[in-house]
């Protein structure tokens, strides 16, 4: 079998409504709008969130808060994540990367002070908790803000 021996299965395929081409065709005058109405009219119809004149959801419900739009967004890392480097090895935005313990760095890394680190380390990224800088030091690593 070739490409252009191809056919779409019998009754697979319905034919379109062809509407509007006169009064002999069945959907002719009015092409199935019906006479009158919103609908009947070309451009006419309503919007997906439109409910009928009624005051609308999102104007109905109070709001709430803000947004910071200077917010800094972290990539966030553990201190037991960091076990997994080698003793005395740089840690680093790419190292952290390649290992996959970040997927994309936002605003930045930030070091968090969960589980234990055995391991020496120099780490550096952009910010960390107080209590995992005390934790990397105490195990013999370096901490370095970038």
């Amino acid at each position: 079998m070739k490409l252009h021996q191809l056919k779409p299965a019998e009754n697979s395929r319905k034919k379109r409504k062809r509407v509007g081409r006169g009064t002999g065709s069945g959907r002719g005058t009015t092409a199935g709008r019906g006479m009158n109405g919103q609908n009947s009219r070309s451009g006419g119809g309503v919007k997906p969130w439109f409910e009928g004149g009624q005051m609308p959801l999102q104007r109905l419900l109070p709001k709430r808060g803000f947004t910071n739009i200077f917010k800094k967004e972290f990539s966030v890392v553990n201190l037991d994540q960091l076990n997994l480097f080698e003793d005395g090895q740089v840690v680093d935005a790419e190292a952290l990367l390649e290992s996959g313990l970040v997927k994309k760095v936002n605003d930045g890394i930030k070091i968090l002070g969960r589980g234990k680190l055995e391991k020496k380390l120099t780490v550096r990224v952009d910010a960390f908790s107080k209590s995992a800088a005390e934790a990397i030091e105490s195990a013999g690593g370096k901490v370095e803000v970038v």
